[in-house]
């Protein structure tokens, strides 16, 4: 049986004509640009989140009603990972992609507009079933008597819509990048998070602490919601400037349908495994203190700040490519594309790791610490983010592997592992959240997604006959590594000699921890050119050509 799966991947290259192989493969430079790109809009996008992310820590704190929230958004959350949004995507968009790499145009347009509206019946029903159900399904999830069970239904309520507006945007966005428009996909999140901000700040005093003691946190759902019809209908209208059109119709014969939603299921497995990750640390967390799952969430979310301008940006990006060179059975351009997005998530990644391990605590403080947000809450934060910061590189390297088995069309490659990767996040979780607490929550996350880096590594070398640029890819790791040491100690050095002689104002600590990135990012960046790292000279050079010299 593993004979027949290497034999798979294999076998592209052994089907390709040499003079097919490397047509199509994106040169490094061009991948470095797009990447760049995609991640400065992505990038401003994720601040924008922080600062919401800042402003509800202001406003509820790390309170059992804030912890409340975190599970009743982190459930319809993963719902609609399940049946929708980036399973939908990644199901979608090989099957699509091919269509359009074959010139058939009128048959992509039947199939988009069949699964839309497969899915607009099938994701209301499941909302519908949701909202419905709300009150006995939340209290599931609360393992202790800290949080608020009914407060959690009620926001959950509010919530479960987005499942649906999901699923539609997560199939609009699929078309787009289809046609290699990632413009939508990384500014939309920048207006959800801009229209969020908006509605919190105008909504909250009407629904404040003297209505029912919620400290107006409804107020935060009610702005998630309208923020994704924001976000979808922004999707809509960039369909329509490339002039796609979805008809009104079912085509129940089309063969391709029944492809995407058999692909899709075990992508629905496997991300939504994945995405389980959260809800098991918010709902473990609730077996340690009630502050915990908010504090959890606090923590991700500047987690997810690099995640989601690197990884994410590197990630899709690459998706249609690789879904491309399969198409075409390129397999050494997709073995030259996954070893160059790897290397270019690790030059991003390990160096944000190494400045938040260690300065969680500083960052934290500088990000939440006002108003609901005391310096309790920033050292729970605090303790998750350290732990969260060893799991960086290896969620981003996940993403890109998980990603180009669903290209392949292998996704149960993905989600047998993926399996694997939750069993060992609860047995780790369950193990260790009596002696450490938060800490032990967040360590199961970093051992699950290091050993399924290391099963998926080995599952797409074996399939590429042990071609996929290892030793490259490992010699300029350990050179990242040897360069990150550097960020971490200049950058530790700088801070704390500032926070010594500037003392823990805010606009002391901007420039405390500010000039510790500044001078650690320098260092870096200088070590990694001299060492010669081919994915830093051309970001380098990419900086050069859109800034000029001076």
């Amino acid at each position: 049986m593993r004979t027949a799966r290497r034999r798979t991947i294999a076998a592209l290259a052994a089907s390709t004509p040499v003079a097919e192989q490397g047509r199509g493969t994106p040169p490094a430079g061009h991948v470095a640009r797009n990447t760049a790109i995609f991640s400065i809009a992505t990038g401003i996008s994720r601040i924008a989140g922080l600062a919401r992310e800042i402003i509800a820590a202001r406003f509820f704190g790390t309170g059992s009603w804030y912890s409340a929230f975190t599970i009743a958004f982190q459930v319809p959350n993963l719902v609609s990972n399940l049946f929708a949004n980036a399973a939908l995507s990644a199901a979608f968009v090989p099957v699509f992609a091919e269509l359009l790499q074959e010139g058939r145009k009128k048959e992509a347009l039947r199939l988009a507009s069949t699964v839309f509206w497969i899915m607009l019946i099938a994701l209301g029903a499941i909302t519908a079933f949701f909202i419905l159900a709300a009150h006995v399904i939340m209290p599931v999830f609360i393992l202790s008597g800290g949080v608020p069970t009914a407060l959690t239904a009620g926001l959950a309520q509010v919530l479960f819509p987005v499942v649906l507006l999901l699923g539609l945007n997560g199939l609009l966005v699929g078309i787009l990048q289809s046609y290699d428009r990632f413009s939508i996909a990384a500014i939309s999140p920048l207006v959800w998070n801009i229209v969020i901000i908006v509605l919190v700040v105008a909504l909250r005093p009407h629904f404040g602490p003297a209505n029912s003691g919620n400290h107006g946190i409804y107020a935060y759902a009610i702005a998630i919601l309208a923020a994704t019809v924001v976000q979808m209908l922004m999707a809509a209208a960039a369909l329509q400037q490339i002039d796609f059109r979805l008809g009104f119709r079912i085509d129940w014969h089309d063969p391709r349908v029944r492809q995407v939603f058999l692909l899709m299921v075990p992508v629905t497995i496997g991300l939504g495994i994945t995405n389980l990750d959260g809800l098991i640390n918010s709902v473990f967390g609730t077996l340690v203190n009630k502050q915990a799952p908010s504090a959890i969430n606090y923590a991700f979310r500047v987690y997810m700040l690099p995640q989601g301008m690197f990884s994410v940006a590197v990630a899709t990006v690459l998706f249609p490519t690789l879904s491309r060179q399969a198409a075409r059975r390129d397999a050494r351009g997709m073995r030259r594309a996954v070893a160059i997005g790897m290397r270019q998530i690790n030059l991003l990644l390990i160096p944000a790791s190494a400045f938040l391990m260690v300065l969680a605590t500083p960052v934290v403080r500088l990000l939440y610490q006002r108003g609901q947000f005391t310096p309790t809450s920033t050292h729970l934060t605090s303790i998750a983010l350290f732990w969260f910061a060893f799991s960086l590189p290896f969620g981003g390297l996940n993403l890109l592997l998980t990603r180009t088995f669903f290209a392949l069309k292998r996704p149960w490659i993905p989600t047998g592992l993926a399996a694997m990767n939750i069993a060992v996040d609860i047995v780790v979780s369950v193990a260790l959240y009596k002696p450490f607490g938060i800490a032990g929550l967040v360590i199961g996350t970093f051992v699950a997604n290091a050993l399924m880096t290391v099963l998926q590594l080995r599952r797409l070398r074996s399939g590429f006959d042990g071609r996929l640029e290892g030793r490259q890819t490992t010699m300029i790791t350990a050179r990242i590594v040897i360069a990150s040491i550097l960020l971490a100690a200049a950058s530790w050095i700088v801070w704390y000699a500032l926070d010594r002689a500037l003392g823990r104002t805010l606009p002391a600590q901007l420039v405390s921890v500010g000039a510790a990135a500044a001078v650690g990012g320098f260092i870096y960046l200088r070590a990694v050119l001299r060492m010669g790292i081919p994915e830093a000279r051309q970001v380098h050079r990419l900086v050069l050509s859109r800034f000029g010299r001076t």
